[in-house]
């Protein structure tokens, strides 16, 4: 057991992480309830992160915290499960639910050890993990308007500026609000275009309110401009 343990950490000093791992794993559990258990627990939690196995690296780490609440190195050892599942969280594209769970689990360790020398990281990785979660909501939306379900993209464009008000698309979100009720009115029947072409004209004051200096305002003048009088051309043929 020492021989095996003692060809283990040589292993990990040389960083032969896969070897390293096979013979932690079997020491394991025949450690337990030895005073080498919480150096060995530590060392396995990192060859999984070294091999890039995050899903079980994010898991020892986690289960060292329990085991070892009061060790000198269960603070690291929840960063570094909050941190894997950063790195286990796919491209914006893809399903989002590991993303998610990073952010929560990067956010506990930020609201627990706020004075940590690591906090600048995690914020770096929080709000990456929160660029990444607009990115595929914003998505979302474009897919909306693109296929031209205007009514869900003017919903979907809201909840990503709802969520996202500081984000430095906000006015391209607010524009694609205005573009899409325009849109929608445009393509309604007719009883219900003056109505629409009017949400549209109040969601440009609001766009015009908030981001007087966008680049889109130009675009978003045009727009008024047609849905006013798309208005006054309907209110024209009603008085006829």
């Amino acid at each position: 057991m020492n021989y095996k343990l003692t060809k283990a950490n040589e292993y990990f000093d040389k960083k032969d992480y896969q070897h390293a791992n096979v013979l932690y794993k079997e020491l394991m559990p025949i450690m337990k309830s030895t005073r080498n258990y919480e150096v060995l627990f530590y060392k396995y939690a990192y060859t999984f992160y070294y091999m890039k196995d995050y899903v079980e690296a994010s898991y020892y780490f986690k289960n060292f915290t329990e085991y070892f609440p009061a060790s000198k190195d269960a603070e690291e050892c929840e960063y570094m499960s909050a941190v894997s599942l950063y790195k286990y969280a796919p491209k914006y594209s893809l399903d989002q639910t590991n993303t998610v769970k990073s952010l929560e689990a990067l956010q506990s360790y930020v609201n627990r050890y706020p004075k940590s020398a690591r906090i600048a990281e995690a914020n770096d990785y929080i709000n990456k993990s929160q660029q990444k979660l607009e990115l595929k909501q914003a998505d979302a939306a474009k897919l909306y308007f693109n296929i031209s379900q205007f009514k869900a993209a003017t919903v979907a464009y809201k909840s990503v500026l709802r969520n996202y008000p500081e984000s430095p698309n906000a006015d391209l979100y607010q524009f694609m609000i205005m573009k899409a009720m325009y849109k929608y009115a445009k393509a309604s029947i007719y009883e219900k275009k003056e109505e629409r072409y009017a949400n549209a004209i109040g969601a440009y004051k609001e766009f015009k309110d908030s981001y007087p200096q966008s680049k889109y305002i130009a675009d978003a003048d045009e727009l008024y401009t047609e849905a006013d009088n798309n208005i006054k051309k309907i209110r024209d043929e009603q008085h006829k």
